[in-house]
């Protein structure tokens, strides 16, 4: 009888195990997807590389499951994957969860057969380089509610098939080439306002366009964050904006919306509004009643001339208020500054008068207040305010007075207290991921950072207990905040760890209220798998027999020594920086100039993201980076495959290394290390002078500015001509290749690829083409050789824009041509150039020099070289000019002499350089004539802000 029970429970054992196995058994269709997707995929975790047919019960990484062995998750999350989704996605149909967020190097088309995962729930695609348009097929997903393919590389429209995921709550598409208008049922059958529980439509930084309906929204919308900035929208703001009572932040700001504002008092807990930088005209909105406005920013538009609005002191919560631009004019209120949350007041280029009297209960957290150029002309001062925040330059209270000098009215930029060590770790892997806060209400950083520091530490201390650092840096009106986290009891995080506690594409953390929407991209990680034993042995027979091979390695090394050495100058560009015996092959130490490693580079722009990348040229990208000292730098990296070669780019680094004049761009270091050619130079704030002149940028250079950057330019070009040594010639001199620092003081571009002069061709150089059209010196097309003079006719190309702010091939007609045809030397004032000059100019009257700066240009453009002045010519000649009429060459501040067209296109730069879309739409600047081969804002930057001018 026992011995039957005995069996009758190995039975039930057996049985019982049995079902456990077939239970652990992956659904085959889904075990065979995930196979398939795997081909097509690098880098995929290590649990994935095992032979086993059975990731629900092996527990791969990333992957989740239902009771039936079904998968319902796949979670690859910054897993640095590279490859394409096929279609076999579409045979987990199971799946709720779909994340494959921070894999740059994942793309390619996206394909259809999502579309059949019915079940989704969670559509997370963000940091990736997904291209092409976007499925009309993810139409189909009726159970999405999380739907983020941000910051990839779609095209096209936004399909009207989106407007029937009726359960989305988070739509995601910013920071993609997305163009065409918003798709809206009226117009399309389907469309975005049929999305009424969404609460958040984030679609800013692609190229949107055309008029929002005023259908589009409506009462029974549940928004709470609307995101257009940044796009090229036209047209009257909908008024039915007005009803959606629930909205916490509204971003228009960077588009071209026109017309009045509408009423917007019914948004009583409204905390961000942002309308800078379209050409929004009629009177001033009023705010009054908007008591939960934290940060307001109208800047650049052109409404009516007004007085101060009563609202600036009603407005109980208000941390930032910014309206440059805008045609105000009065006396401050003193109660505006006693607010007690205000931090920053940016009132510059208005018309602000009278006294400027701030009273002495000013806020404690005040620590900005700039009314640069305005009309003030006096101060009322109490031992309460701190000079440091307040900027008064450009007001004539600064002119002839005792402030002049001071701080106060001195051009200088903010100083921006250091971030405390406190928030900072350091250890040797540690997991970086950035968090991008699209709308803070506030200003001060430093002040909400332990607020920031002490919510995410308690979110994430199981896997990093006081291991935690934050580093934050802006990049325009957004807020980029780094996350450093140190392992606990290990040398690196594992990928379960990362996937665990750092994925937090899904918002499962909820920042504090002020930092506003945010989404995250992770930094590569080395993720490092345990060595098995057997890779260990095989690591130890590899030793031996390692030995053995370098034995019989040496012997025929030693034959091959003397043909080694006749390659080294060509495959190891470097070899010469070392000494006879030591060094050889190492990067040059330069006193002069920096050797970074590319990890360095790598950290400071975030691993070369596409957000960060500033210019494109020939060589290759320009990225924007910061280092870890806060220092803004710009990277031109070279494309694989450029025509640079080591030998060039070791000439290059030897040359800008010994190159130093304060109006020439510094070259603050470089990178040479597995296959990298990267060279460093300073970050220069204000753009370009193209951009200047050709409204790009919103400013308005008065003549007093443009001889000074015409005289920066060419000091600059002098000392390449007559001081380096050996000399240099530039070969492509254009507005493009002038930059404008934050004094507005001209510095000269990429002369890093041109060639040395020899000594014994007399200053000729023979070489291809390196000019650009309409730049080029018209004796090439003979010679084929370009000179000293070749870049005095580029320089004279650009004083002649100087005079008519158009490119030197405009609507199919050369400047040059045109200035001379038109030429009257009779005309006293305008040397009979005012329909050609450039309005801006013809608007000031008299222009103290004008003939004799336009007859110099004219002799820079002569058709032979030998007519043309030298550089240093040209130099003496400017500073003649302007000290002729009453200009000190060298003591111009940078704000006295240029000011905002408040009806001209600005932008709110993400970095100085820029505000660079990389939407295409038509330039009509002839393309080759800007195009910045050195790199700073790209030609496609510049197609897209020329468009939304």
């Amino acid at each position: 009888m026992a011995k039957r029970r005995r069996l009758f429970l190995l039975l039930v054992l057996c049985l019982l195990a049995g079902s456990r196995i077939a239970a652990a058994d992956t659904n085959p269709q889904d075990a065979a997807a995930l196979k398939s997707l795997m081909k097509k995929w690098s880098n995929v975790p290590a649990s994935w590389r095992q032979k086993s047919n059975d990731p629900c019960g092996e527990k791969w990484d990333g992957i989740a499951c239902d009771n039936t062995s079904r998968v319902t998750s796949l979670n690859l999350f910054g897993m640095n994957m590279r490859g394409t989704l096929g279609d076999d996605i579409g045979s987990l149909t199971e799946l709720r969860v779909l994340d494959l967020s921070s894999n740059r190097d994942l793309g390619g088309p996206l394909t259809p057969a999502i579309g059949k995962l019915i079940q989704l729930k969670n559509l997370a695609l963000i940091g990736c380089s997904f291209s092409g348009t976007i499925p009309s097929e993810l139409g189909n997903l009726a159970q999405l509610e999380f739907f983020g393919l941000n910051s990839n590389k779609f095209t096209g429209t936004i399909p009207p098939s989106l407007g029937k995921l009726s359960k989305v709550k988070w739509l995601d598409l910013a920071d993609n080439n997305l163009i065409g208008r918003l798709p809206n049922s009226r117009d399309n059958g389907a469309g975005l306002d049929q999305l009424l529980i969404a609460e958040h439509f984030h679609l800013n930084q692609n190229g949107l366009e055309g008029p929002i309906p005023e259908y589009m929204f409506n009462s029974n919308m549940r928004l709470k964050h609307i995101l257009l900035d940044r796009n090229r929208f036209s047209g009257s703001i909908p008024a039915s904006i007005g009803v959606l009572t629930k909205l916490e932040v509204l971003r228009l700001n960077d588009n071209s919306f026109t017309d009045q504002v509408p009423d917007m008092k019914n948004l009583t807990i409204l905390h961000v509004l942002m309308l800078s930088n379209n050409k929004l005209r009629g009177p001033m909105p009023n705010l009054t009643g908007m008591n939960g406005l934290q940060n307001v920013d109208l800047s650049n538009n052109s409404f009516t001339s007004s007085g101060v609005p009563t609202w600036f002191t009603d407005l109980p919560n208000l941390i930032t208020l910014t309206m440059q631009s805008v045609a105000i004019s009065g006396k401050l209120p003193q109660k505006l500054f006693s607010l007690p949350n205000l931090q920053h007041v940016i009132l510059n280029d208005n018309q602000l008068n009278d006294t400027l009297d701030m009273g002495n209960n000013i806020s404690k957290e005040l620590g900005l207040v700039d009314i640069r150029n305005n009309k003030i002309t006096s101060l009322t001062v109490y031992s309460s305010l701190d000079s440091k925040i307040l900027k008064l330059e450009g007001n004539p209270l600064c002119s002839g007075s005792l402030l002049s000098g001071t701080m106060l009215c001195t051009d200088r930029l903010t100083e921006h207290p250091p971030v405390p060590s406190s928030f900072d770790v350091q250890c040797a892997n540690p997991f970086v991921e950035t968090m991008v806060f699209r709308s803070p209400s506030f200003a001060d950083v430093i002040k909400y950072l332990p607020e920031l520091h002490k919510n995410l530490s308690t979110t994430l201390s199981s896997c990093t207990p006081n291991k935690l650092g934050l580093v934050p840096y802006s990049e325009g009106t957004y807020l980029n905040v780094d996350i450093r986290a140190c392992p606990v009891n290990s040398k690196r995080f594992n990928y379960s760890q990362v996937l665990n506690c750092f994925n937090l594409t899904l918002q499962t953390y909820k920042p504090p209220e002020t930092f506003g929407p945010y989404y995250v991209h992770a930094h590569p990680y080395p993720f490092h798998d345990k060595a098995s034993r057997a890779v260990l042995i095989g690591v130890v027979t590899g030793s031996v027999l390692l030995v053995v091979g370098l034995a019989l390695i040496g012997v025929y090394a030693a034959r091959q020594k003397k043909r080694a050495q006749k390659l080294v100058s060509i495959n190891n560009p470097f070899a010469s920086w070392g000494s006879t015996e030591e060094d050889i092959g190492e990067a040059p130490k330069l006193k002069s100039a920096r050797c970074f490693t590319l990890e360095e580079l790598r950290l400071s722009t975030n691993d070369f993201r596409e957000i960060n990348a500033i210019g494109a040229g020939g060589y290759g990208t320009v990225y924007r980076g910061k280092l870890m000292d806060g220092q803004l730098i710009a990277i031109k990296r070279s494309k694989k495959g450029s025509m640079q070669g080591g030998l060039e780019f070791k000439t290059e680094i030897e040359l800008l290394s010994r190159v130093h004049h304060k109006n020439l761009v510094g070259l603050v270091g470089f990178c040479f290390e597995k296959g990298e050619r990267m060279l460093v130079y300073e970050f220069i704030s204000n753009g370009t002078l193209s951009e200047a002149l050709y409204g790009i940028k919103g400013v308005q250079l008065d003549w007093s500015r443009r001889l000074k950057i015409a005289l920066d330019s060419a000091r600059g070009l002098a000392y390449l001509h007559d001081h380096a040594n050996p000399p240099i010639i530039h070969r492509d001199v254009k507005s493009t290749n002038i930059l404008l620092d934050a004094k507005m003081t001209a510095k000269v571009a990429d002369f890093g690829l041109s060639l040395l002069v020899s000594d014994s061709e007399e200053g000729e150089l023979c070489t291809n083409v390196k000019g650009t059209l309409g730049y080029l010196d018209p004796e090439y097309y003979m010679t084929q050789q370009l000179t000293a003079k070749s870049d005095v006719y580029s320089f004279g190309v650009v004083l002649i824009e100087l005079i008519v702010a158009k490119p030197p091939i405009h609507d199919k007609k050369y400047i040059i041509r045109e200035v001379k045809t038109a030429l009257d030397m009779e005309d006293s004032m305008y040397c009979g150039l005012k329909d050609v000059m450039d309005p801006v100019l013809r608007k000031m009257g008299d222009i103290p020099g004008f003939p004799r700066f336009l007859k110099m240009a004219l002799q820079c453009v002569e058709e032979v070289g030998p007519d043309r002045p030298s550089m240093n010519n040209i130099v003496r000649e400017i500073e003649m000019i302007m000290q002729d009429n009453g200009l000190t060459p060298d003591s111009m501040s940078a704000s006295s002499s240029f000011s905002v067209d408040s009806t001209a296109k600005k932008f709110v730069p993400r970095y100085p350089y820029s505000n660079m879309s990389t939407s295409s739409t038509t330039f009509e600047m002839n393309s080759r004539a800007f195009e910045y081969s050195g790199g700073f804002p790209s030609q496609g930057s510049l197609k897209n802000r020329n468009s939304t001018s």
